[in-house]
C-alpha cells in the first residue's frame, strides 16, 4: 500500500484510510479499529475518551486565535459493510482490504472497499493531524456499529459532546449537502421446519441466481435493480410443482441493508426430469433478463450439482417460497414534497435455512414514522399468513430537515466561494446517525457532506480520488469559517 500512497493526495487523509483498511472492522467486530482510532488521537495529543458501548471521542483545542469559538463535532463511523464475491477467500475477521487504483477511483479486490465510512474517519483524523489548520475547538466522534442498527449512536449519552454544530462525514455525493434522512426498522420472519427423508433416487441440484448489481438498500432501492431472493422465488414457483421437486434449503444475501446480489436453493428432482428442468430454468432466466433489461443486465440463473440430504416437508417448502414471493420489497411510496426522493421502502435483504428453521430479514425505511410502522406491519401480516413468527428490532428515527439552520447557509456559502456554485441541499432515503444524535442533542445543528463514491455495500464499491481531494479542501475551508 505504500506505493499506492505515493500517488494519492492529500497524503495524510489517504495514509489514515489505508492504515484503517488493514484492520478488520465488520459491524459489531470493530473493537480493534476503534482502539486504533483512540491510539491515533493519543499520538496527536488529543484528550481521548471511550463510552460504554465503544464509541471514541477525541478532543483537540482550537488553533491559534480561534479559542473563543464554539466547539464543532466531526462525526463518522468506523465499521464497514463486509460483502464479497462468492468464492473469494477473503476473511473479513483477519484479512486486510486489498485496495487498488483504477484511474481516478479506488476499489477493493472482490470485496467492499470500506470508503463508507473509512473516508470520513480518515478525514476527521487528518484534520487533527494537519499542522497550521485553522479551526475552532474540535470534537471528533467516531461511532461503532452504524451499519447493522446504529447501536453506537443509539448508545451515545446526552451531555458527552459540548459542540453545538455537528458535521457528519458520511455522505456519498460531492456537491450535495444532506440535511435529513429516513428512519428504519428490522423485521425477522422465522418458521420452524419439519424435515423428511429425501425421495429415493432423487438428484440434488443447486439453483443459483447471481450477477446482479445489488447495492445500498436506501440509496439504490429505487433504481430498479433485481433482488436475487425475489428472482429465485419466482423461478422456484415456476418449477416446484410441475417438476415435483423437493426443497432442501434456500439462502441469499448477507446484509440487511444491502440489496441481495446472489441467492441459491438446493432441490431434488427425479433424474429423468433433469434435462427438462434445466430447460425450464433457462427459459425463466431469459424472461427475467428481459424484465430487468439494462437496469441489471448481468443476471445469471444456473443449475449445478449439489449435495443431497433431508428435505423440507411440502407445506414448509410452499410457505418458504410463498413468503419470498409475497413479502414486500422495493419502493412503497415517493415523497410528495421532494421530487425523486423515496419516502418509504422495504429491503428483503437476507434469507437463511438451518437444520430446523428458515429466516428472512427485512429492513423497512421511511422519513415518516407512521409509514415506517405501517409497512413493517404489512411485512408482519404477510409473514404471519405464511405461518412465520415475527420479531422487530433496531428501530431508529429519521432526521428532520432544517433548511434554515445557520450551518446550512454557512456551508453553502463556502461552497459557492470555492467552486462557484450552490450545493444541492437534500434529504436522503438512507439512514444516517444524525437522527439518533439529534434525539440526544436536540439543539445541535447538523449537516452531512462527503466525496463521491458509488456501489457502496457491494464488491463494486469505489470512491473518486479527485473528489476526496476537493472534499478535503471544502471541509477545511468550512472549519476555518465556523
Amino acid at each position: 500500500m505504500s506505493d499506492l500512497l505515493d500517488t494519492l493526495e492529500p497524503k495524510l487523509l489517504w495514509r489514515y484510510f489505508l492504515e484503517l483498511s488493514k484492520i478488520p472492522r465488520a459491524s459489531k467486530q470493530e473493537a480493534q479499529a476503534a482502539a486504533w482510532v483512540a491510539e491515533q488521537g493519543r499520538a496527536l495529543g488529543c484528550q481521548v475518551e471511550r463510552d460504554a458501548v465503544g464509541n471514541v471521542l477525541l478532543r483537540q483545542a482550537a488553533s491559534a486565535g480561534r479559542q473563543g469559538r464554539p466547539a464543532v463535532a466531526l462525526q463518522a463511523h468506523v465499521d464497514m459493510v463486509c460483502e464479497k464475491n462468492e468464492g473469494h477467500p477473503h476473511d473479513f475477521s483477519k484479512d486486510p482490504i486489498a485496495v487498488r487504483r483504477d484511474g481516478d477511483s479506488l476499489y477493493a479486490t472482490n470485496t467492499t472497499l470500506g470508503a463508507d465510512n473509512g473516508i470520513g474517519v480518515a478525514a476527521a483524523l487528518a484534520v487533527l493531524a494537519t499542522p497550521g489548520l485553522e479551526h475552532p475547538p474540535i470534537e471528533v466522534l467516531i461511532t461503532i456499529d452504524e451499519e447493522t442498527g446504529l447501536s453506537g449512536a443509539n448508545g451515545l449519552k446526552p451531555g458527552w459532546l459540548t459542540a453545538k454544530t455537528l458535521l457528519n462525514l458520511d455522505s456519498e455525493e460531492e456537491g450535495d449537502l444532506t440535511i435529513g434522512c429516513a428512519g428504519g426498522m428490522d423485521t425477522v420472519a422465522r418458521r420452524a421446519l419439519r424435515r423428511v427423508q429425501a425421495p429415493v433416487g432423487g438428484l440434488a441440484l443447486r439453483l443459483k441466481v447471481a450477477g446482479l448489481k445489488g447495492g445500498h438498500s436506501g440509496i439504490d432501492i429505487g433504481s430498479g435493480r433485481g433482488n436475487s431472493l425475489r428472482v429465485l422465488a419466482q423461478v422456484l414457483h415456476a418449477v416446484l410443482d410441475p417438476f415435483e421437486l423437493s426443497l432442501a434449503k434456500v439462502w441469499g444475501g448477507n446484509k440487511r441493508n444491502a440489496i441481495p446480489r446472489e441467492a441459491s436453493a438446493v432441490l431434488l428432482v427425479a433424474p429423468e426430469r433433469e434435462a427438462a428442468l434445466r430447460e425450464a430454468v433457462a427459459q425463466a432466466a431469459q424472461e427475467w433478463k428481459l424484465a430487468l433489461g439494462a437496469l441489471d443486465p448481468g443476471l445469471t440463473v444456473t443449475v449445478e450439482q449439489a449435495q443431497g440430504g433431508p428435505v423440507m416437508a411440502k407445506a414448509d417448502a410452499l410457505a418458504v417460497v410463498g413468503l419470498l414471493l409475497a413479502g414486500p420489497h422495493g419502493v412503497e411510496a415517493m415523497s410528495p414534497d421532494i421530487a425523486g426522493l423515496v419516502q418509504t421502502s422495504t429491503n428483503m435483504g437476507m434469507a437463511e435455512t438451518t437444520d430446523d428453521a428458515f429466516e428472512v430479514c427485512f429492513l423497512t425505511r421511511s422519513s415518516i414514522d407512521a409509514s415506517k410502522h405501517a409497512l413493517a406491519a404489512r411485512v408482519t401480516a404477510t409473514a404471519v399468513l405464511a405461518g412465520f413468527e415475527v420479531t422487530h428490532s433496531g428501530g431508529y428515527p429519521g432526521w428532520k430537515p432544517e433548511p434554515k439552520a445557520k450551518v446550512v447557509a454557512l456551508i453553502d456559502s463556502v461552497h459557492r466561494e470555492l467552486f462557484g456554485k450552490a450545493m444541492g441541499v437534500k434529504a436522503i432515503h438512507a439512514g444516517l446517525e444524525c437522527g439518533l444524535i439529534g434525539e440526544k442533542y436536540p439543539t445541535m445543528e447538523m449537516a452531512s457532506i462527503g466525496p463521491s463514491m458509488w456501489d457502496v455495500h457491494t464488491p463494486d464499491e469505489h470512491v473518486s480520488i479527485s473528489s476526496v481531494g476537493r472534499f478535503w479542501t471544502f471541509l477545511t475551508a468550512v472549519l476555518a469559517k465556523l
